[in-house]
């Protein structure tokens, strides 16, 4: 089995290594310091007292690469955009895509409500490449649940958690779906494979929404944002307002409000990603977590008042320091060759 890890940071980094590490044909697409370091010393993740080093093909062009059985995109979805076009070298006809970024993907609407079908959605995928280039029907879904750190070039610090949900668009048990549920399970990783992906994904978005752009705002750790009466408040108001959108695209949702709020309440004092990105100097991803759900909100003609004051407010604070979001109003979006090296982090949500 061929797997490519596009975007070997955090989370990409993490699942490379251990899928080495289980004897997997696995190759990197990095960048900067990062891919250099990986180049010279291998990729070492740090799990506990125990570092576990794996070496093996890295690159910042990916058609060096070859065909691949599997493509993991683990870049931030903002970024996506401007490196699709370097994806289609490793596809194959039967190579699988599995998206594994914060947000809605861009298959997500290759199944579901009939009224949505085939749509794409500006604030993910500009005028649909990724749709047209990586196709729907290559598609599985992928929730990303570990914490992990980049705390130096070419070197991961794992946090906790080793849960992928993963799933077929449609929720069928395919081959390929269970193929890739195999490879993750040797590797360590708890993998389910759902027959409800879209749901899965779609309850991670409904905390993100709001714990992201609020932290940012009031740089606030979760514990803050979730436990004081006043943000708190408005994360049930933008939750609210995400949740009658869902009801209009056949969405479900396992858990209700009040233990999803206290979920992200038990990750204690930290920082969410997107203030993570503000403090170091990082773009945020304010168009595929706030922006998306407002476009959503548009397309179902569901009002989203707080939504909108809370985006049109964290789109400012990009504006202001220089980290503008590059959603359908912006002109480009940064490609993952520009971005600088930065320690990252990705965060589990317990619910």
């Amino acid at each position: 089995m061929k797997v490519c890890v596009f975007g070997a940071g955090a989370i990409g980094g993490y699942l490379a290594v251990e899928l080495a590490r289980a004897g997997v044909d696995v190759s990197v697409v990095a960048r900067g310091a990062h891919l250099a370091a990986m180049r010279q010393n291998g990729l070492r993740l740090l799990v506990g007292a125990e570092t576990r080093v794996a070496r093996f093909p890295c690159t910042d062009k990916p058609a060096e690469l070859g065909k691949q059985d599997y493509v993991i995109i683990a870049l931030k979805s903002q970024d996506i955009p401007a490196a699709v076009d370097s994806m289609v070298p490793l596809l194959g006809p039967e190579t699988s895509i599995v998206t594994a970024s914060n947000g809605i993907p861009y298959w997500y609407f290759c199944t579901g409500d009939a009224a949505f079908s085939g749509a794409h959605l500006d604030s993910i995928d500009p005028g649909g490449r990724q749709w047209q280039l990586l196709g729907p029907e290559r598609a599985i879904g992928c929730v990303v649940f570990p914490a992990t750190d980049v705390i130096a070039p070419g070197v991961i610090q794992h946090e906790h958690g080793n849960k992928f949900p993963i799933g077929e668009p449609g929720g069928e048990r395919s081959d390929r779906v269970e193929r890739l549920h195999g490879a993750l399970k040797a590797a360590g990783f708890e993998a389910p494979v759902r027959a409800d992906i879209r749901d899965e994904i779609w309850l991670k978005l409904w905390g993100n929404l709001c714990f992201n752009p609020i932290s940012a705002l009031t740089l606030a750790t979760i514990d803050v944002v979730t436990s004081d009466s006043g943000t708190r408040a408005i994360c049930r108001s933008m939750m609210k307002e995400m949740q009658a959108i869902g009801e209009r695209l056949g969405l479900h949702l396992r858990v209700d409000m009040e233990r999803r709020i206290d979920g992200a309440r038990a990750l204690g004092a930290h920082k969410m990603s997107m203030l993570q990105d503000l403090e170091h100097g990082n773009e945020m991803e304010i168009e595929p977590l706030v922006g998306v759900v407002h476009e959503l909100g548009l397309h179902t003609n569901v009002p989203t008042p707080t939504i909108d004051v809370v985006l049109a407010l964290i789109r400012q604070r990009a504006m202001q320091t220089s980290r503008p979001s590059h959603g359908p109003n912006f002109a480009g979006v940064a490609g993952i060759a520009a971005q600088p090296f930065h320690k990252t982090k990705a965060e589990s949500e317990p619910v």
